[in-house]
């Protein structure tokens, strides 16, 4: 069988995003794709882009500061990846979003790289709802001491929450991880003020779920892209 190309895959992916949208009445202008080009090559980025992939997620700073100089212009580019202290500097130039701030401290210390670059950054809380040790985000119990750290920062715009569900090969048990994200977003916002209008959760395996369950920003790598060409 003739493997899909890019755009073939784009359209499928689409439509699986409105079906997704359709069972759980949202607006399928709600839910965005971030195409997830960690260890894929430039040309894979300017292939996506050229079918109107506009936004693209990377999960190191190394990987993204090379290869985003040889992508096109005028593209977004997201962290999505666990970001490391010494490598804030270098994250808060390159990214227009990052996903991963897991910690009060790490907030702190993105608001001050952007105060000294002259910019304001927009981030998401990764919040490690599911427990598992093996996975990065701070406790649900932490959010709301980090939320009202926030409003200290002058140069940190907090959008939302992220998380990360444990791997399963049934996408319908990442679903109650999902559901208490949003349902820990909305206790947040309630108490604190802050909008969280931004939910990113769903990757390649598991997107419709999410979306049932209130993604706003879907993480798309392999079921877009393809294999990663990276080791």
């Amino acid at each position: 069988m003739r493997e899909l190309g890019l755009a073939d895959r784009l359209e499928a992916i689409l439509g699986r995003v409105g079906a997704a949208c359709e069972r759980a009445g949202r607006d399928p202008a709600e839910v965005r794709l971030v195409a997830v080009s960690k260890k894929q090559p430039p040309e894979a980025v300017a292939e996506a882009a050229a079918c109107g992939v506009g936004v693209f997620g990377e999960n190191r700073v190394q990987e993204a500061a090379a290869k985003i100089p040889l992508c096109p212009d005028g593209l977004s580019w997201h962290l999505v990846g666990h970001l490391q202290g010494n490598k804030v500097r270098a994250a808060v130039e390159l990214f227009d979003l990052i996903h991963s701030v897991d910690s009060e401290r790490l907030l702190r210390r993105v608001d001050a790289a952007a105060a000294e670059s002259g910019r304001t950054v927009s981030v998401l809380l990764q919040v490690n709802v599911s427990g598992e040790g093996a996975k990065s985000g701070m406790a649900p119990e932490e959010l709301e001491g980090v939320l009202r750290a926030s409003t200290e920062c002058l140069n940190v715009d907090v959008l939302g929450l992220m998380t990360m569900p444990p791997f399963t090969p049934d996408p319908a048990e990442a679903a109650p991880h999902f559901r208490r994200l949003r349902e820990l977003r909305d206790e947040s916002r309630d108490r604190t003020g802050i909008p969280l209008s931004e939910l990113s959760m769903g990757m390649s395996g598991d997107f419709e779920v999410a979306i049932e369950e209130g993604a706003t920003w879907v993480r798309i790598g392999t079921a877009l892209l393809g294999t990663r060409k990276g080791s």
